[in-house]
C-alpha cells in the first residue's frame, strides 16, 4: 500500500486554548494511538489533502521534529460543520506483526453482459472493510463484474483472499446488475443467445 509521509510537530499542550491557537496558525491538532502511549501532535493542514481529499487507501509515515517517526493509518477525522476544515484527526499505530482494520476502496473491472444490455451498474459497497496485517494491506480491492447478467448479484464472497478478511456477512452485496426500461424487453434467453453467437463453431462442438 501507497504512504503518505506528514511532517508534524509533537504538542507539549493539548489544553483548549493551545488547540485553539494551533487551529487559528493553520495547523491541525492530531494524535497517535496504539503504542505505549498516545502521542499528540499537529501539523500544517495542506499537508493532509493527499491523505484526506482522495478515494484511495494510504499508510502514513508521521515524521516529528525530534526525530521520532511512526507507521500509523488514519482512524477518524472531525470536519468543522460549516467550513469544513479540518478540526481533529486521530491515527493507530501500525507494527507488522499485529493486524489492523481497514477501509479499502473496491474498483469494478470487466465488461457486465448485462450492463450491455441496457442493465445498470449499481455499486452498493465503494470500500469494503478488512482486517490484515500491515504488509498484506491492498490499495485497492478489484471486483470483477464481467459474470453479470441483468438482476445478477456480486457477493463479497467472490472477492476472498488468502491475504486479508473481510469484516461484512456473506451475504454483503457488492455490486450488482440491475434492470432499467432500457432493458425491460431483454430476456435471460436472449443473453444467452448473445453469448451463443460469439462462441467459436469450435468450441460449441465440445
Amino acid at each position: 500500500m501507497k504512504s503518505i509521509t506528514i511532517n508534524g510537530s509533537q504538542r507539549e499542550s493539548v489544553g483548549k486554548k493551545a488547540t485553539k491557537a494551533l487551529r487559528n496558525a493553520g495547523q491541525v491538532p492530531c494524535v497517535l494511538y496504539g503504542g505505549d502511549k498516545p502521542v499528540h501532535f499537529s501539523a500544517p493542514e495542506l499537508a493532509f489533502s493527499k491523505l484526506v481529499y482522495t478515494p484511495d487507501a494510504h499508510t502514513v509515515v508521521i515524521a516529528l521534529e525530534n526525530g521520532d517517526t511512526y507507521n500509523a493509518v488514519m482512524q477518524d477525522i472531525q470536519f468543522h460543520p460549516v467550513t469544513d476544515k479540518i478540526l481533529h484527526i486521530d491515527f493507530y499505530q501500525l507494527f507488522e506483526d499485529k493486524e489492523i482494520t481497514m477501509d479499502i476502496p473496491v474498483h469494478v473491472i470487466g465488461t457486465s453482459r448485462g450492463v450491455l444490455n441496457g442493465g445498470v451498474l449499481r455499486k452498493n459497497k465503494r470500500k469494503l472493510r478488512v482486517k490484515a496485517l500491515p504488509a498484506n494491506l491492498p490499495d485497492f480491492i478489484e471486483a470483477d463484474i464481467t459474470p453479470l447478467r441483468i438482476g445478477s448479484k456480486l457477493y463479497i464472497t467472490a472477492l476472498e483472499n488468502e491475504a486479508y478478511k473481510f469484516l461484512h456477512p456473506d451475504n454483503t452485496v457488492v455490486c450488482q446488475v440491475r434492470r432499467s426500461r432500457a432493458a425491460m424487453n431483454v430476456s435471460d434467453e436472449d443473453e444467452e443467445e448473445d453469448d451463443a453467437a460469439e462462441t467459436p463453431a469450435a468450441e460449441a462442438q465440445e
